[in-house]
């Protein structure tokens, strides 16, 4: 008797998206998806997700979303890459052509990945007052002072933005004011304020810049909270004031902001103190129909230093971005390539591995815009374009965290071929 082996093929399941999809948009996507964060749609759950499969599968496959633009062949490694990998763009184009299947629920798995501290009480808090944006019309920029009347120096561990009203705020920056500095004197503190181009650009004679102001914290489309590290930490001078400065855009609806700044507290002095560069070159003029125009700007270190991240900041004619670094030795080295910059999403660029930046090293930022007609967002290619606060005008600045011991004094850079705008501004 002769016996025959029936071999039947092993039935593959198909992907699902409790079986994988759910901890990809966890981790990648759902920080921005959720209620009170930027995207207009939710993917917190299989009912949300469901009726955008086939727009998420277009988007991955076209690497438009998550959005992220730094070209990995020229750029290092960074902390926050929120870009999926191939593995995760065929598991989610398998999911859709599988019918997008919802599967079975573990509630073990699928952990939104996020920096904020929002569950957590902050120690201080700085508060837009109710700030009533108009519906329509240019908004100036706004400045508000609060003052933190504090009688010893405090270290800042983390901040984190509490963006209220969304749809109008383009951007906010929050800069540490130490006493006697002469940023935006005339401002009234706890009230709203526009400043003169005087006051923005007031400095005294023998002011160093580092003794004007820094940068705490900036918001702006695409912020995501990040830490700096342990053991590192930005100082918050005795008596000094925070002092936003706020950039509204109308949209066709009167709104009041009540925006928040949290700030968190070192429970001990840090090893590093944490520091905002930001090189700008405010001397371009970008010629009408350019396609291609460029701007430099750059910083050397007068010290040791470590990078931590960086933010290059461009308008709607911002084309590319790239940042290198030239060490004393003369070895050249790219830091980050964007080449398709897209103001909708501004990105802070998180180091993997913070870099060691030796004495006497250049730090080199190469701006390119595009003010032709090819550039869709550009608002008028008859233009010849110079730096400005809003959106039509430009912009060429690089803000850039690095890190020094805790007592070593701030000025730790050369800013190079800058011409001080007043405001190093998004």
């Amino acid at each position: 008797m002769r016996f025959f082996l029936l071999l039947i093929p092993a039935v593959v399941p198909a992907a699902t998206y409790h079986g994988v999809v759910k901890q990809i948009l966890d981790t990648r996507c759902v920080g921005c998806h959720r209620d009170g964060e930027i995207a207009p749609i939710k993917f917190t759950t299989y009912a949300e997700v469901k009726p955008w499969s086939k727009a998420i599968r277009q988007a991955v496959i076209r690497k438009s979303m998550p959005p992220w633009h730094a070209d990995p062949a020229r750029s290092i490694p960074f902390h926050n890459d929120r870009s999926l990998t191939a593995k995760e763009i065929a598991a989610i184009t398998e999911w859709v052509d599988g019918g997008a299947l919802e599967g079975k629920s573990d509630a073990s798995t699928g952990v939104v990945a996020s920096a904020s501290t929002a569950t957590t009480k902050p120690d201080f808090v700085a508060r837009i007052p109710g700030i009533e944006v108009p519906p329509k019309g240019t908004i100036e920029y706004t400045f508000l002072v609060t003052p933190t009347n504090f009688d010893r120096d405090m270290w800042i561990s983390s901040a984190e933005w509490r963006i209220d009203q969304r749809s109008v705020v383009h951007h906010i920056n929050a800069f540490i004011r130490p006493m006697g500095s002469s940023y935006v004197r005339d401002a009234p503190p706890g009230k709203p304020f526009v400043a003169s181009v005087q006051s923005r650009r007031a400095k005294r004679e023998d002011e160093r810049e580092v003794d004007r102001r820094e940068l705490l914290l900036g918001y702006e489309p695409g912020y995501r909270p990040m830490p700096w590290g342990e053991g590192r930490a930005k100082l918050l001078p005795k008596g000094a004031d925070i002092v936003f400065e706020i950039h509204y855009t109308a949209n066709g609806k009167a709104v009041v902001d009540n925006s928040e700044l949290a700030l968190f507290f070192a429970k001990q002095p840090p090893k590093e103190r944490v520091f905002t560069i930001s090189p700008a070159d405010a001397t371009f003029a970008i010629p009408a129909g350019a396609n291609l125009h460029s701007s430099q700007t750059g910083a050397v270190t007068k010290r040791d230093v470590t990078l931590l991240s960086m933010q290059p900041h461009m308008h709607l004619r911002g084309k590319t971005y790239s940042i290198a670094v030239r060490y004393p030795d003369g070895l050249v080295e790219s830091l980050i390539d964007v080449p398709r910059y897209d103001f909708r999403w501004q990105t802070t660029y998180f180091l993997r591995e913070p870099k060691r930046l030796p004495k006497n090293t250049e730090l080199k930022c190469l701006a390119q815009f595009d003010n032709s007609r090819n550039n869709p967002a550009n608002p008028d290619p008859k233009q010849i374009v110079h730096w400005g606060d809003q959106s039509w005008e430009e912009m060429n600045i690089c803000f850039m965290e690095v890190t020094f011991p805790a007592s070593d004094d701030p000025d730790v850079v050369t800013l190079l071929g800058t011409t001080r705008p007043g405001t190093a501004t998004r």
